[in-house]
């Protein structure tokens, strides 16, 4: 099996694991489901995480798909501030852009670092 391939599915695999935990499209009647901004996020980190290329290189290619990934959960985040009350969700949210965006700074430097 061509490693790439197998990197990129087992990212993608591990990010679409939680969303078994979420309620069915049945739960939600009439729902298109890229008209809701949560699916939508979703749906764009997924589509970058896929048209990341992959060298091979374990480390390189985790934080070269981290990256996308936490961008999600940033955007996620954003719209749980614009949307949600809870206000130990609204707290969670604020530590994810804070801590996510910390993280994506480190891995575009380690990244921009020569090769090894």
């Amino acid at each position: 099996m061509n490693r790439h391939y197998w990197i990129r599915t087992m990212a993608t695999g591990f990010c679409l694991a939680g969303l078994n935990a979420s309620k069915p499209v049945a739960a939600h009647p009439g729902m298109v489901h890229s008209d809701h901004p949560l699916e939508q996020t979703m749906e764009r980190m997924h589509r970058t995480m896929a048209e990341t290329p992959v060298s091979g290189d374990p480390d390189r290619d985790f934080a070269a798909l981290m990256m996308p990934h936490h961008e999600g959960a940033i955007d996620m985040a954003r719209l749980q501030l614009l949307h949600g009350k809870d206000p130990v969700l609204r707290r969670l949210a604020q530590e994810i852009i804070i801590e996510q965006q910390a993280e994506i700074e480190l891995m575009r430097q380690w990244l921009a670092k020569p090769e090894r």
